[in-house]
């Protein structure tokens, strides 16, 4: 049934200001609406909706990520925005803190202004 419907994502902010400095600004989305509840995005024809609440307490997972097809020039370009990446003690990461998983998959984690974990992801070939 909802095979054929777009997804829309959602975030959490206690500050849509300043989300929408982060989302627009750093990680260069284009912003759809705002509006006092919430700021909608375009994430490469997904919307993503960051919606605002009087608190939030952010998952230790990772809870929205992009497919990336250079990961390391996307670190670079986001580091370069000052964007720091995480790294997690007991997993093998590179110097750019990329995790190589046992697909393949290159991953790395950073987190936006209310310490969502966000992820790039770099599929392999």
């Amino acid at each position: 049934m909802l095979g054929d419907a777009d997804l829309i994502a959602f975030l959490r902010t206690t500050d849509v200001a300043r989300a929408r400095s982060f989302y627009e600004g750093t990680l260069g989305l284009s912003v759809i609406e705002e509006d006092p509840y919430a700021l909608a995005l375009d994430a490469h024809g997904t919307m993503l909706r960051v919606t605002a609440v009087p608190e939030l307490k952010p998952a230790s997972y990772t809870v929205c990520g992009w497919r990336v097809d250079d990961i390391g020039g996307a670190i670079r370009e986001l580091g370069g925005r000052g964007v720091g990446f995480a790294r997690y003690d007991g997993m093998d990461q590179d110097e750019l803190g990329v995790w190589t998983a046992p697909s393949g998959a290159k991953v790395a984690w950073f987190a936006d202004p209310d310490g969502n974990v966000l992820s790039l992801t770099q599929l392999p070939v």
